[in-house]
């Protein structure tokens, strides 16, 4: 009995700490000598280390933390016990995907600061509702392509989730609550952005492939250079 709970609650606590690990600040601090928090948004999360430091360090970030999401459920699944099927199999790995998405919204690891968790719960989504990843993808990609505001394709995507899901998984309701909860979380993490998206003031992006940042950087290394050579 008690290694039966241990296989449903260690998940629930790797999640939590795995869904915490920083690696936007991990990322910016290690390579570039940078903390996002200081810079952009102060979001740590891809879209800020997009704007700051430019395109290869953000898709690094971004798939680092779609991972986290993916690995929690997945370890999840392969430690389950086997007793466990139907609809107790995925109200645990929902549970563990939404302490994945906790984790990275209230990091332990930097004094409960996070970022959006929209990439976190994207990595768990792909591994427990996989119909449903195409779709927010391809709406994802649109609103970034006409709009250029990643927190508005952000936000579309988490308003179209719960309908997803009441469409293609619709007799699965640990799901149905899943996509209900993941969504309000993640518009209310970005309240922020929906005030500037109202007023008009919220930043765009640009598909130059540099950090406002690494542009500075850049020119330092250039100028450093030339006065090496003079």
């Amino acid at each position: 009995m008690l290694l039966h709970v241990l296989r449903i609650a260690a998940p629930l606590v790797v999640g939590y700490l795995v869904g915490g690990i920083p690696f936007s600040l991990i990322v910016g601090k290690r390579f570039f000598g940078i903390d996002p928090r200081e810079h952009g948004s102060g979001n740590l999360g891809a879209t800020n280390v997009f704007r700051v430091l430019g395109a290869r360090p953000a898709l690094a970030v971004a798939l680092a933390d779609v991972s986290k999401g993916a690995a929690a459920v997945a370890l999840a699944m392969l430690v389950c016990p086997p007793s466990v099927t139907g609809n107790a199999r995925d109200w645990v790995l929902i549970a563990v995907a939404m302490t994945a998405v906790l984790g990275h919204s209230f990091s332990p690891y930097i004094r409960f600061r996070g970022g959006k968790g929209v990439a976190t719960a994207a990595g768990a989504i792909a591994v427990v509702m996989p119909l449903t990843l195409p779709f927010l993808l391809l709406t994802f990609v649109l609103v970034i392509y006409l709009g250029r505001i990643v927190s508005l394709a952000s936000i579309v995507v988490a308003v179209e989730f719960p309908l997803l899901t009441l469409w293609l998984y619709r007799d699965r309701p640990a799901l149905l609550v899943f996509s209900a909860v993941a969504a309000a979380l993640v518009i209310a993490r970005h309240r922020t952005n929906i005030m500037r998206i109202a007023h008009g003031q919220e930043n765009k992006i640009s598909f130059s492939g540099r950090g406002q940042l690494s542009n500075v950087l850049l020119k330092k290394d250039e100028t450093v250079s030339e006065d090496s050579e003079d």
